[in-house]
């Protein structure tokens, strides 16, 4: 999978946080492309089912070429909302959801494929047969190149796997949320020398107060005068450390944002630095 090493989440752009017009996405992604940051996250449910078609209406005016960037989007979650009349909140995937989802995808960015589609979240119902057929339909008609999933476990990643092959598995992970690190998600990825990304870079630092983040917090100052980098840095960095070489999808509607977080690739968190943030994290020492 072709992939910028920082990927840029839209989830925030539209009517779900800031609201923008097609020129502010416009800019945005003029801003992610001058830092040579080509891979953009979507799915079909951001913004209600309306973000997708407001980054496609602004990339399509902007002239860039389509092959230099990469569009990632996901399917399977109905959503009840003002713009679909599902009743109750659902996963679905049957060959004909995803394949409308597909096409609706494909219409919102303007494109005639996307780079990765993923399944949004596992389901009880998801029939492997069913989905692996579907996904050699969409690669057969050039539609989709690669197939992965997004907060799968092991054990669901590896069920699906034996019937078509994935390439990615989009979890949550952060210094404030660190089970990736045990539960064997990532060890899995490292294994199949596949590349995981991630969502909720940065946790709940920023949101929340907590026990947790007052640890973090106690600890943050020095390293931020040891790197000279601020927080947003080095929790990314921290990320970016890990062997399983992820890619952290950031999830920012602000310019200076971006080229903060950019400016994460040039750290090098020496290890001792990693544990301490990671003790600061859980609360204890590692045994």
């Amino acid at each position: 999978m072709k992939a910028s090493p920082i990927v840029i989440g839209t989830m925030r752009w539209g009517i779900w946080g800031a609201g923008h017009s097609q020129k502010q996405v416009q800019q945005l992604i003029e801003t992610a492309l001058t830092h040579q940051l080509t891979t953009f996250d979507h799915a079909d449910i951001y913004g209600d089912y309306t973000t997708e078609k407001l980054f496609g209406e602004a990339f399509s005016q902007m002239g860039v070429a389509r092959e230099t960037v990469q569009f990632i989007s996901k399917c399977g979650i109905e959503m009840p909302c003002g713009n679909r009349d599902y009743e109750v909140k659902a996963y679905n995937y049957s060959r004909r959801h995803i394949i409308a989802s597909v096409d609706q995808s494909l219409r919102n960015l303007k494109t005639e494929y996307l780079d990765v589609l993923l399944l949004h979240r596992p389901s009880p119902l998801l029939n492997p047969h069913e989905v692996a057929e579907t996904f050699e339909i969409l690669r057969q008609q050039q539609k989709v190149k690669h197939f992965g999933v997004s907060n799968f476990s092991v054990s669901q990643f590896n069920m699906l796997d034996a019937f078509f092959p994935l390439i990615t598995n989009q979890i949550e992970v952060s210094v404030t949320e660190t089970s990736a690190f045990y539960n064997g998600t990532l060890d899995q990825l490292m294994e199949r020398a596949l590349r995981p990304m991630a969502w909720g870079v940065l946790g709940n630092y920023f949101t929340q107060e907590t026990l947790q983040n007052k640890r973090i917090a106690a600890v943050l100052p020095a390293l931020c005068d040891k790197y000279e980098a601020n927080e947003n840095q080095l929790l990314l960095a921290f990320l970016l450390r890990h062997p399983s070489r992820i890619l952290p999808v950031i999830g920012t509607s602000r310019h200076d944002k971006i080229e903060e977080l950019a400016q994460s690739l040039s750290l090098e968190m020496e290890h001792e630095d990693w544990f301490r943030l990671l003790q600061a994290s859980r609360g204890y020492e590692v045994e």
